[in-house]
């Protein structure tokens, strides 16, 4: 199951007695879980059972429980009732939304990335990697044509070339207290997590590699991974991601990544931006850019957005725009600063995230 997408479940009640019985059913759901259907009641035949099917949206990631079925049953006459705990507890694993992943593998599939809003932009003059020589056709560059070819064949000849395979594309993710921010009905967290998945898959079809390094209280580290099992080894290795209550200390990520990612990669550092981070991230990053492509893809508070665009009826209407639009202005120039030292930026919000972090990845892939 996805984290955040409604899931159809099947419950089933098997009546082995000879007489018809009425029952008031509660499954054993996850606390943090969408389920209107619940408690049920109904009858079951007698030697006979009952599907029970009920769709339920859960909104924690990783491993999470689902208990015991409890049975209320009724007498014939309705005089008393017993309640019963049946079944085992089940442990079922919860993934990030992976629904993107597979939206972009259709329009794929069907030659249409574009109207994912996912946009391959002409590369012309980048370093790409030689392909093959096949003959000349007419609009073909003159910096395409092999002159010494041309000459044996007596005849036009130009070289064709490829993006370049095999880059490396390292995804640093913070895990701190900021990513806890709530939008919508999940965190910011697990926004991020769904752009990683998306990124990713763009990423192994282009033949590059994914590796993924947390930080703030979850410091894990996947070596990169390429070819057609890395998907599911990438999925494995974020389900189960989750924040903490400490801050992020953005020097000490530097400093591991350095260690374990000798090859020039790009970087792409997703968090939650604030204004005191000006000093903090500067350094770090700074580090960072003389060996990879380092990319800082920020999530926006859908909040501050909302705060900036509200209608103004009194007083407090006034202070929180206020507050609102000094808590971005101080965002942008901790950006622009950034980009005056040649990081590459990006601030988007959850909904628009996942396809901005993947153009701007393809974008500036040949940039490694």
């Amino acid at each position: 199951m996805a984290v955040g997408i409604e899931s159809d479940l099947r419950l089933r009640l098997v009546n082995g007695s000879k007489r018809h019985l009425h029952l008031s059913v509660y499954d054993g759901i996850p606390a943090r879980s969408d389920c209107d259907i619940f408690p049920w009641k109904g009858w079951v035949r007698k030697q006979a059972y009952l599907d029970l099917n009920y769709p339920i949206t859960l909104h924690d990631r990783g491993e999470v429980c689902f208990g015991k079925t409890h049975i209320l049953l009724s007498s014939l006459l309705g005089l008393w009732s017993r309640r019963h705990l049946l079944g085992e507890n089940a442990q079922l694993r919860v993934y990030p939304n992976y629904q993107p992943v597979l939206s972009y593998a259709l329009m794929a599939m069907a030659h249409r990335p574009e109207h994912s809003g996912i946009v391959r932009k002409n590369r012309a003059g980048l370093s790409r990697d030689f392909h093959q020589l096949r003959d000349y056709q007419m609009g073909d560059s003159l910096t395409q044509i092999d002159w010494k070819a041309s000459s044996k064949r007596q005849a036009l000849i130009s070289r064709d070339f490829q993006e370049q395979l095999d880059q490396s594309v390292i995804l640093m993710l913070d895990c701190g207290r900021r990513m806890r921010t709530m939008d919508g009905k999940i965190r910011q967290f697990d926004h991020c997590l769904n752009s990683m998945l998306l990124l990713s898959y763009i990423a192994l079809r282009q033949g590059d590699q994914i590796g993924v390094l947390s930080f703030g209280g979850t410091e894990r580290w996947l070596p990169p991974v390429k070819g057609s099992s890395a998907m599911t080894t990438i999925l494995n290795h974020l389900y189960d991601y989750e924040t903490s209550p400490f801050p992020s200390d953005f020097s000490e990520a530097a400093e591991r990544l350095l260690k374990v990612q000798r090859r020039r990669s790009m970087v792409i550092l997703m968090t939650n931006l604030r204004g005191e981070d000006a000093e903090e991230l500067r350094e770090p990053l700074r580090k960072l850019r003389e060996k990879h492509l380092v990319v800082l893809a920020s999530l926006q508070e859908s909040g501050i957005g909302e705060m900036r665009e509200k209608e103004l009826r009194n007083f407090d209407d006034a202070l929180a725009y206020l507050a609102a639009e000094d808590y971005a202005a101080e965002r942008e120039r901790v950006l622009a600063g950034l980009e005056g030292d040649g990081i590459v930026t990006l601030d988007e919000t959850a909904q628009r995230f996942p396809v901005a972090l993947a153009n701007a990845y393809l974008d500036r892939r040949q940039s490694i």
